[in-house]
């Protein structure tokens, strides 16, 4: 896990050197023949990188992005209209039956599907009309890291064509450089606090709240941590309630327009008694853990996930497990 997390900048350099005419027409197609209706259709880490590239469509475009749930198509039948539908699949290995399904109705009903796949021959890259390699090579561990990474840049990239925005594409070309600086975090304070604990909330909200539920994924998946992700709004409609003396708590505050709000969180917890973790951007007061920044602050959640996956590894190991073959789960997951 660590090795191919530490290979993620080099895989996304090669990703971006790929298919540029590719996300280019992709985005005029999405111009001239704008869409009725959006979905993104994936699971796991997948779904949270759809969600990132969903939150930059909203928040930049005005588009209304709908994440499915694909039991609609494989279990309830539901006759979903295809009409001026654009669907965006995520997977890493491309063969669950939940994702390949709703993409081939979808298709046939008329709709222009998408897939993001780091298996170029799966069957849900045949399933779709138009495919994007993640290049993120073999991962051989059982947690996600470069091709979740590779997923995020993915989805910016055809925010980046689709907007034709050219300062979110130069900064995209930037990105190699700055995840190889959060690489290169340290985050051993995180490692020491977090040994021994049971329970963990993570707070991100907007463009980071992706990265959010992708860190309690990886708590529960390679350390055996209950943790839950919530958006720093929501943390107080009821799961504050849990907050006692030493209640850990990882908060990430990149750049951007709810950083104020996540920083003052962080605040006020603190003086519940949490033992709060706070990752921003250096020179940020009370931060403990030092967010690298990138060419564009929409695109510095890639970043934080970047320096994350390092320390997560390290804290598994640290609890005596191993990082590379969680307990119970395999590299390719298969739902209907």
């Amino acid at each position: 896990m660590q090795e191919e997390a530490l290979g993620a900048p080099a895989a996304v350099a090669y990703q971006l050197a790929h298919d540029r005419n590719a996300y280019a027409e992709l985005g005029e197609a999405l111009r001239e023949q704008p869409p009725s209706s959006l979905l993104t259709v994936a699971r796991g880490s997948s779904d949270h990188a759809a969600h990132y590239m969903a939150y930059l469509m909203m928040a930049r475009m005005g588009r209304l992005v709908t994440s499915l749930p694909m039991s609609l198509v494989t279990l309830y039948q539901s006759k979903i209209r295809c009409e001026g539908l654009v669907s965006f699949a995520f997977s890493q290995s491309g063969q669950s039956p939940d994702l390949i399904a709703p993409t081939g109705f979808f298709r046939a009903g008329g709709a222009r599907t998408v897939a993001f796949v780091n298996a170029e021959g799966s069957p849900l890259a045949e399933a779709a009309q138009f495919v994007f390699p993640l290049h993120s090579g073999p991962e051989l561990s059982v947690a996600a890291t470069k091709s979740y990474i590779c997923q995020l840049v993915a989805g910016a990239r055809v925010v980046a064509a689709w907007s034709a925005d050219d300062d979110l594409q130069a900064a995209l070309e930037q990105l190699p450089a700055a995840l190889e600086q959060a690489a290169q975090q340290r985050w051993d304070v995180a490692v020491e606090v977090l040994k021994d604990v049971d329970k963990l909330l993570v707070i991100g909200r907007g463009t980071g709240y992706a990265v959010a539920m992708e860190a309690a994924l990886k708590f529960k998946e390679t350390c055996g941590i209950q943790a839950e992700a919530f958006s720093g709004a929501e943390v107080k409609h009821g799961p504050m309630a849990l907050i006692e003396e030493g209640y850990p708590m990882l908060v990430f505050a990149p750049r951007g327009p709810a950083q104020a709000g996540l920083l003052a969180l962080a605040e006020e917890m603190r003086g519940r008694g949490a033992r709060v973790l706070l990752a921003a951007p250096a020179g940020t007061p009370g931060a403990e853990l030092t967010l690298s920044c990138t060419g564009n602050e929409d695109l510095d959640p890639i970043a934080v996930v970047q320096s994350f996956y390092p320390m997560v590894e390290a804290l598994a190991r640290a609890r005596g497990r191993n990082p590379d073959s969680p307990p119970h789960l395999a590299k390719v997951t298969k739902t209907n």
